[in-house]
């Protein structure tokens, strides 16, 4: 038996571990925001709820000590796929009821929890089946899986969405106004039912897949420990994440890096489907998702391979103020198509490359600085986590306010604030220390 699961090719497993890891994450972080402004939830809810539901993605490093207390990480893993799969399932009916934001919301929080302990287990497996050589060649695949989720979910179910309200909508020459929106918000109920349903059905067949395929991933510690034994060795690990050299300048520098990002993530999908009127563009969702799904993702790809041969050549202290500035090119783009409103698919569909661009060539110097300068030391894996977790924080704070913002300013004003406060970014950026020399390896 245990023959036969080394002979287990990771191609078979790796792909769909880390297409199961992105679902929930966009879904839960970028698609939701449409499907609530769709059935008429305000921005400054949409956005403080959307927001508070990902902190479990913040605080997993606080309980991922305990899941090598019980089963396998492979337990853990086809765990909580299935139970996300159920769980969506549940929001699709809940879509219907007269208070389906709330329980939408609270269904949407058990998925955070179950996804965030997805990440754990899944990022275990890989490390601790694969040698370092074979980390190094199917990472690839996993960023790729990852992503295609990330294209599936906030393209190709946002287009399916839009589809479906245009068919369930009908022919509505010969409605009033009020049956027209009777009719439209039947549609995007019955729409985003579908959407959601998909997600679950999704999730849970990859739960039954990785049953077969995906390798155990080690079992719980040999030596049963005790949870004040991982407690203190928490707070070890803790503390001297906390003892690092310049560490106070670092966090500073992790939340102020991604600070307008957190702003503007849950806003700019609203303010494109927001009507003209409301100083918005007035897209559908079908134009949304092939604009986010298509021209976007591969703006992403592109931006972040081109950031890793960049960084290569010049060094990441010489390129990280740099990467900083086209990271935030697209907060520049928004303020103009707020300001000018253009109606052009291609304007805004640049708008929207311009962004994924931005956001995929800077986003990997952050990584880097992290990788290198706050996470090297004796306890390299569980610093790197905090250090994501400080990032991840710094994007929830101002995504939870982000909504009541331009609900007082306006869209246009809005973008115009945001753009302004990128300033704290290249400062503190331009002036931030490297303890270690990027021009070697740290082990």
């Amino acid at each position: 038996m245990e023959t036969k699961k080394k002979t287990v090719s990771p191609i078979t497993w790796v792909p769909t571990l880390y297409f199961a890891m992105g679902m929930p994450f966009v879904v839960l972080n970028m698609v939701s925001g449409l499907m609530f402004k769709g059935l008429d939830v305000s921005d400054s809810q949409i956005a403080l709820w959307t927001s508070l539901i990902m902190f479990p993605w913040t605080f997993k490093p606080l309980w991922s000590p305990f899941l090598e207390m019980y089963r396998t990480k492979k337990f853990f893993a086809v765990l909580t796929q299935i139970a996300t799969g159920i769980v969506f399932g549940l929001i699709a009916l809940a879509l219907n009821l007269p208070h389906f934001f709330a329980v939408s919301i609270a269904l949407m929080a058990v998925i955070a929890f179950s996804g965030a302990t997805h990440d754990v287990v899944a990022d275990g497996i890989y490390m601790s089946e694969l040698s370092t050589e074979d980390q190094s060649k199917y990472i690839g695949w996993q960023g790729a899986f990852y992503n295609i989720a990330k294209i599936v979910a906030s393209g190709g179910l946002v287009m399916l969405a839009g589809f479906l309200m245009d068919y369930y909508t009908g022919d509505t020459s010969k409605m009033d106004a009020v049956q027209i929106a009777a009719s439209r918000h039947h549609a995007n109920v019955v729409a985003w039912m579908v959407v959601m349903l998909l997600c679950g059905v999704v999730m849970l067949l990859l739960g039954l897949y990785h049953i077969k395929m995906l390798p155990r991933g080690g079992k719980s510690s040999d030596t049963r420990k005790t949870r004040r034994e991982v407690w203190h060795e928490l707070i070890e690990v803790l503390s001297d994440f906390f003892r690092k050299k310049h560490i106070l300048y670092y966090i500073f520098f992790i939340i102020l890096y991604r600070f307008c990002e957190g702003f503007v993530m849950k806003i700019v999908p609203l303010f494109l489907k927001a009507s003209r009127a409301s100083q918005g563009l007035g897209m559908s969702e079908k134009e949304i998702g092939t604009c986010y799904g298509t021209f976007g993702a591969a703006a992403f790809v592109i931006g972040s391979i081109l950031a890793g041969y960049y960084i290569a050549r010049r060094g990441l202290k010489k390129s990280l103020f740099f990467l900083c500035c086209v990271f935030n090119l697209p907060f520049f783009a928004y303020t103009l198509l707020a300001i000018y409103q253009p109606q052009q698919l291609w304007i805004i569909g640049g708008g929207i490359v311009l962004e994924y661009f931005g956001y995929g060539f800077g986003f990997v110097g952050l990584t880097l600085f992290m990788m290198q300068q706050i996470a090297p030391g004796k306890h390299q894996m569980a610093h790197y986590a905090f250090a994501s977790g400080i990032m991840n924080l710094g994007m929830m704070i101002p995504g939870t306010i982000s909504g009541f913002v331009s609900d007082w300013l306006g869209y246009r004003t809005f973008f115009i604030v945001v753009l302004l406060a990128t300033i704290p970014a290249f400062l503190i950026t331009w002036f931030v220390p490297f303890t270690y020399s990027d021009k070697k390896s740290i082990k």
